[in-house]
Formats: structure tokens, sequence, C-alpha cells
């Protein structure tokens, strides 16, 4: 695979598709590629029914394009499509305002095209303004801010050439133009980040600072993981607005119902590529954030996974408890950094704000719908198996499974890894600590299973 298509999330599914000569989805069971979709996507009925030859394939095909259609829901992805309204649009605000938290940058900007704006006036600009972190005194969509597609600017020329921008010093160049509606004459710095698949551009996030400053790296990855997201979910969506279409329209040739069901099949698992990078590139913003000298949170998720094999849990569990040990600490991706780079003795408020940090990420997740199974396992992950954690007090079994085996995870990872202020324990030193407050902090079959594994 090129470096481009790991960027850009190109899936198994999508790069098998074009040496597949009969039946793409048959292929795809039948080469047992398809586990993702099996798995999370399709029925027992509709897999059953896959290979199974009836008289009439044009029906069959018509109805298991349904089925997917009608098990890919938009609680399946972040929450940025079908909007037909001024008002259903302010979710792109609330986007670009976490942002600017995750980030620590001063202001960004989501512009989509005409084609993902139903219900906006753009005056036929290629690019309009869809959402901000700043505050309007009036209404924002009326001013119809965007870019047409003659324009040399920065913003057009990375919705064109697919590439991310960042400048960090604005006077260095000659192709940036101010908007005053977007207080940009006090724009130093400037990010624009594609929103984009593969085969499909849909907008652009604008990120702004009002003084020279770069995006970090752990940063920028994940904006640009974003804007892969987005592109394959609007695209994903438009498939379906079209498939629907050809189904309601009556007679279709065969073959064009075998692209279509092959293009969903692929933007599927696309999509969850995408997701789980997405998920990944948080947990390494979050580390970068917290000013780990390691990558405690990908550690604590891979040691997850192993206690959850050793307990012979299944694929669909391991993976939900994967991504939770991924995410335990999201809460600390929209504090500022400056409260983990402060080495001096932090006010009651920053205080606050640490020790209230796994509540902060539960909100974040609960807008990032297709996560939201995991947030019963980040907010119990503080439970104590005597009953003495937080933030409910629960005891024993009645803590979610998932929260006993990340709660584990993660305080071997802390123990076994240098911190500012003291070194990296021994695996033994952990091991015998953990093993001594079995039953009282920790589920005593998770810690045994956490021996066998390390």
């Amino acid at each position: 695979m090129t470096d481009r298509e790991e960027e850009t999330g190109a899936s198994l599914f999508g790069r098998t598709l074009e040496f597949m000569e009969d039946d793409p989805l048959e292929e795809i069971f039948a080469l047992n590629m398809g586990d993702f979709i099996s798995e999370y996507l399709i029925s027992e009925d509709l897999a059953n029914k896959i290979g199974k030859d009836v008289k009439d394939k044009s029906e069959k095909l018509k109805s298991q394009l349904k089925e997917l259609i009608s098990i890919y829901s938009l609680d399946n992805t972040l929450c940025v499509l079908g909007f037909n309204s001024q008002d259903e649009y302010v979710v792109y605000n609330s986007i670009a305002k976490t942002l600017t938290q995750i980030l620590d940058v001063d202001a960004c900007h989501i512009y989509l095209t005409k084609d993902f704006t139903k219900g906006l006036n753009l005056d036929d600009k290629l690019l309009g303004l869809v959402g901000s972190s700043l505050d309007f005194d009036e209404d924002m969509y009326a001013k119809m801010i965007g870019y047409n597609a003659d324009e040399d600017s920065l913003v057009v020329n990375s919705f064109k050439t697919l590439e991310k921008i960042q400048v960090k010093d604005i006077t260095t160049i000659n192709n940036f133009i101010p908007k005053a509606e977007l207080k940009e004459s006090d724009t130093k710095s400037i990010a624009v980040f594609p929103i984009h698949n593969n085969a499909y551009v849909v907008g652009v996030i604008v990120i702004e600072n009002y003084k020279e400053k770069m995006i970090k790296r752990a940063y920028s990855k994940l904006v640009e993981t974003i804007g892969c997201l987005f592109g394959t979910s609007m695209h994903l969506q438009k498939v379906i607005e079209h498939t629907e279409e050809v189904i309601a329209g009556g007679a279709v040739f065969e073959n064009e119902l075998k692209h279509l069901r092959a293009e969903l099949t692929a933007l599927i698992g696309d999509l969850g590529t995408h997701q789980q990078a997405f998920v990944e590139q948080l947990a390494k913003a979050v580390d970068e954030k917290g000013q780990y000298k390691v990558s405690h949170s990908q550690n604590t998720a891979d040691l997850s996974k192993k206690i959850c094999k050793q307990l012979s849990l299944n694929e669909k569990t391991t993976d939900l408890i994967y991504y939770a040990g991924l995410l335990q600490n999201i809460g600390k991706i929209t504090l500022p950094e400056s409260l983990f780079t402060n080495k001096g003795k932090l006010s009651k408020d920053d205080w606050d704000k640490l020790q209230n940090h796994p509540n902060v990420g539960v909100n974040l997740l609960m807008n990032i719908n297709f996560l939201s199974e995991v947030i019963p396992y980040i907010h119990y992950h503080k439970e104590r198996w005597d009953g003495g954690g937080e933030p409910e007090g629960l005891k024993g079994n009645s803590i979610p499974f998932g929260s006993r085996i990340i709660a584990v995870a993660d305080a071997y990872t802390a123990m076994t890894s240098d911190r500012s202020y003291r070194a990296a324990m021994s695996k033994e030193e952990a091991l015998a600590i953990l093993k001594s407050e079995a039953g009282i902090k920790w589920d005593p079959d998770v810690v045994n299973a956490l021996f066998e594994v390390v």
C-alpha cells in the first residue's frame, strides 16, 4: 500500500473490487474478507441469502441493497449529514468550537460544496461556510460567506488538490485575502485540510491562529483523519440516496444494482477504517496534550485487548474495549495544554477541570454517535471493586466488565511508564502492587488475566 493510500484510508474492500470478475459481495464473503461487514453491518439472514440462487436476481439484489441501507444509519457516523435547514447546520458550529479546544487554536471554519448544503443559499459559490467557532450577532448564513471556483486562494487550492496546506506566517504569501466577517485580519497562521475520501471531495476545514504557530503533528493528523471520515460519510450518504432512487424507479439493469452494492459495501468498509483511524489519532492527540513520553493510550488499549483475549471475550466486545482503552483519557483533549505543562501549583479551578475530565470525555463521545457503545466503559473506569471509586460508587460485578479491564490495563501501563515526577516501575513491582490490591481496587479475575499476558 502506498503512503497516499494509507493516509486516505483505501480499504481492503475498495482495493479488491477491481479484480473481482463475477459478483463482488459473494466474492468478498468467499475470500473471508467480509468479517467487518458480517460482524457489524449485515444480518445473519442476509448473509445466509448470499450465494443462493433465486429466480429473480434483480429482486434479490434490490433486497440486499435495501437491507444494507437499513443497517447503515446516521447513528454509525458523526452527526454531519442530512441537513435541510439553517437551524440544523448549527452542529457544524459545535464541531468547529470543539476543534479549537482540541487543537488549542484561535478559530476554525468549515466549508462545504453546494451538493452538501441543502437549505442554504451559496449564491453559486464553489464552497460555502457552514460552521464557525466564532459567535455571530446576526444570521451567519445570510452573509453567504464562501469562495468562488476561480479564486486563487489557499482554501480553493487545498480543495482542488486534496492537499493539506499550512502557513506559519501569512505575510509571506500573496494568496491570502482575509474575510472581515471572520475576523481574518487578525490571522497570522493558517492551515487548510480537505474534507474528502479516495474519489470525492466535499469541502475544507480551516484552522487559524492569531499568532505565528504551527499545528503539532498529532493534532494535524487528527484533523486530516476527521476530513477523511466526514468525506466518506457524506459520499456514502449520497450513494444511499441514489440507490434509493434507483430501487424506487422500477426496472433497472442487474449490473447497475451489482455496481451499487459493490460501491456501498466498499464505502461502508472505508467508513469503518476511518472510524478506527479517527479513534487512534484522537488517542495520540490526548497523549500529546497530556505530555506522555510514551503512547500511554495506545499501550493501555493494546494491553486491554490482550486481557480480553485471555478472558475469551468475543470480537465485538474486544473491539469496543480496545476503543475505550484508547479513549479513557478523552476528557483531557478539550483542556488547555497549559494545564499539563504548568509546573507550579494548580488553582482550584484548574484542579477541578483535571479531576472531572472523564465526564468531559463522556459528553464529547456522546456527540460522536458511532462511539456511543464505549461510553459506559470509559465513564466507569475509575470505579473500585470495593465500591470506593467514582463517579457512582459501583461495586464488584455491577461495574461494567470493560471498565474493570481498562482500569487494570491503565494502572499497569501507568506504573511501568516514566513520569515527570518518577521513573517507571519494573514489571515485577507493578504486578506485585496490583496483586496486593486485587479484590480492593481491581477485579481479581482481570488481575489474574493480566499476569498471564504480561
